[in-house]
C-alpha cells in the first residue's frame, strides 16, 4: 500500500517535526480536454495535489461537447508546465512525482461519442488501462474522476463482463468508485442500469444547474464570491506564479467545473472519500433513486433516461456561515442562511481555494517565504460514546502549526452528516481550543458529527480539520 506522509517541518524553533501516514487514493482521470478549459484549470489544481494522490491514470476522451475528438497533447502540456515547477514543489512537501512518470499515465479513449464507442472491438488503450490497474494487487479502491464522457470506463466494465468470470468481474467492480461530473454521454446510464452494485456518484442528467458540483463555480447571492473571481484568479494563480500558473486559462463557461470530482480524495481531516454522505470539499451526497419525473433536461445531446437504482446523488444542507467579527469575540454566525445541494460544497470554498493560492505559491517560494497547512491535534479519540444529558469534552491544544503561525479554532456541529437532526449547541464559546458540551437528551441512540476547523493566521489563510462522531446513547 502506498503511503501518504505528512510532515511539520518548519525553520520556526516554534513547530515540533510530526508526522503520520495516510494510505493515498488512487485516481484515473478521465477528460474531455479542449471542450471547455475548466478541463485544463482541474489539471493544473490537481498536480498540486500530486503528492497526496496516487494518480494512475490520465485518459483523453470525448463527451457530448466533443463527440469525435480527443486530445492527450494537451494533458501533455499542463504536464510540462509541471514538471518545470515540481523541484520548488518537493521545497514543501515530499513525493511529488516527476513529469515524465506523469506522461506515462496519458492514455487515449476512441475518439467516438457514447455508445457509439462501446461493445465489440471497441477496446482502447485507456479501457484497457483501467482493467490493467483494477487487477494490479492493491486492496485500495480505484476512483475514476470523470470530467467528460465515461464510455472508457464503459468499455472496461463491457469488457470484464465479457472476458472475466461472475466472481472474478464481481471482484474487480467492487474495486471501483466513480465521480462524475453530470452526464455528459449516453453511457453514464447505460453503465448504473447495467452495473447496479458499482458506486457511483452524480447528479444525473446534463441540467447542469441542478448539479451539486456546481457550488464551485455559483455565484451565490448574499455571500463573498471573491475567491472565483477572474481577478482574484489571475492574481492567485495565473500571474507571477511561474509556469504552472501561466497555463492555467480564462474562464469560458465555469470555473474549475471538473474539479469537485477529486477535491473529496484530498486528506484534509474533513474529506472521508467512502462516506459521501458525511461530506467534504467535493459536496455531500446521498444514497436513494431519484425521482425521474424531476430530472430536467439540459442543452447538450444527452438522453435522458430514469435511474432504475440507487445512486450517491444531491443530498441538501442548511448552512450558516461565520463572518469574522471586529470587536469581541472574532466570528460570530452570521444572521443569513443558505439552504441546498450546492451548499454541501461551496460552504468549503474559500477553504480550498485559499489552499490552491498556497500550493501554486509552492511553484516558486521557499519554504519560509510560504505559507503551509495547520496540524490539528485531539487530546482525545476521534469516536466518542457518550449518555444522554452527559458533559462532555473536546480539546485540540496540541495542535500546531508549522510556519509558527497563530492558530484559530472553530467547532461547530453538521447535522446532516449525522443521524441527530435537532438544535446542538457546540459550546458557550466554540472560537477557543476547549469546548465543555452536553449531550442532547433524547430515546433512541444517534450519531454527532462535531467538526473542528484550524485555520492559521499565515497568508493565504489555511485551514484543516478533525471530524469528532459522537455517539449519544439514551439512559
Amino acid at each position: 500500500m502506498i503511503l501518504l506522509t505528512v510532515l511539520c517541518i518548519s525553520i520556526s524553533p516554534f513547530c515540533e517535526v510530526s508526522a503520520q501516514e495516510i494510505a493515498k487514493e488512487r485516481l484515473i482521470v478521465l477528460t474531455d480536454i479542449e471542450a471547455d478549459p475548466d478541463d485544463t484549470q482541474s489539471l493544473v489544481r490537481l498536480f498540486l495535489y500530486a503528492n497526496q494522490l496516487d494518480i494512475k491514470g490520465l485518459v483523453a476522451t470525448t463527451s457530448c461537447w466533443m463527440t469525435a475528438t480527443i486530445n492527450p497533447a494537451s494533458i501533455q502540456k499542463v504536464i510540462d508546465a509541471y514538471g518545470k515547477v515540481q523541484p520548488n514543489l518537493l521545497k514543501h512537501e515530499p513525493g511529488y512525482p516527476s513529469a515524465e512518470r506523469l506522461s506515462a499515465l496519458i492514455k487515449r479513449g476512441l475518439p467516438k461519442y457514447g455508445m457509439s464507442g462501446v461493445g465489440k472491438g471497441m477496446d482502447s488503450e485507456g479501457s484497457d488501462w483501467i482493467i490493467k490497474v483494477l487487477e494490479e494487487d492493491d486492496e485500495r479502491p480505484l476512483w475514476i474522476s470523470v470530467w467528460g464522457g465515461v464510455n472508457t470506463l464503459a468499455q472496461a466494465l463491457h469488457k470484464i463482463r465479457e472476458t472475466k468470470s461472475k466472481e472474478k468481474a464481481q471482484e474487480l467492480i467492487a474495486k471501483l468508485r466513480v465521480y462524475t461530473i453530470s452526464d455528459q454521454d449516453d453511457s453514464g446510464i447505460w453503465i448504473r442500469n447495467n452495473f447496479p452494485d458499482l458506486f457511483y456518484i452524480v447528479s444525473p442528467g446534463d441540467y447542469y444547474a441542478d448539479a451539486t458540483w456546481t457550488g464551485i463555480n455559483a455565484f451565490i447571492k448574499g455571500n463573498d464570491n471573491e475567491e472565483i473571481s477572474n481577478s482574484w484568479i489571475a492574481d492567485n494563480i495565473q500571474q507571477g506564479h511561474g509556469a504552472l500558473g501561466a497555463v492555467y486559462p480564462d474562464v469560458a463557461w465555469g470555473v474549475e467545473g471538473d474539479t469537485p470530482a477529486f477535491l473529496s480524495l484530498i486528506p484534509n481531516g474533513l474529506n472521508q472519500a467512502e462516506k459521501p454522505e458525511w461530506g467534504g470539499w467535493g459536496g455531500r451526497y446521498e444514497l436513494y433513486q431519484p425521482d425521474f419525473s424531476k430530472t430536467r433536461k439540459g442543452g447538450s445531446i444527452v438522453e435522458i433516461s430514469p435511474e432504475t437504482r440507487p445512486i450517491w446523488t444531491n443530498a441538501t444542507d442548511h448552512y450558516v456561515p461565520y463572518l469574522p467579527k471586529e470587536y469581541g469575540r472574532t466570528v460570530l454566525p452570521d444572521t443569513a442562511s443558505f439552504t441546498g445541494y450546492r451548499e454541501t460544497l461551496w460552504r468549503w470554498r474559500d477553504d480550498f481555494q485559499n489552499d490552491f493560492a498556497a500550493r501554486m505559491d509552492w511553484c516558486y517560494q521557499s519554504f519560509a517565504a510560504a505559507n503551509h497547512p495547520p496540524v490539528p491535534v485531539l487530546s482525545h479519540p476521534e469516536k466518542l460514546t457518550v449518555t444522554a444529558g452527559e458533559q462532555f469534552t473536546l480539546d485540540a491544544f496540541d495542535s500546531t502549526d508549522p510556519d509558527g503561525d497563530n492558530l484559530s479554532f472553530l467547532w461547530f456541529h453538521y447535522p446532516e452528516a449525522g443521524s441527530y437532526k435537532g438544535d446542538f449547541s457546540v459550546g458557550a464559546a466554540n472560537n477557543v481550543h476547549l469546548v465543555h458540551l452536553t449531550a442532547p437528551e433524547l430515546e433512541q441512540e444517534a450519531s454527532l458529527h462535531i467538526i473542528l476547523k484550524l485555520t492559521d493566521k499565515g497568508v493565504p489563510a489555511l485551514s484543516r480539520y478533525k471530524r469528532v462522531m459522537v455517539t449519544v446513547k439514551p439512559k
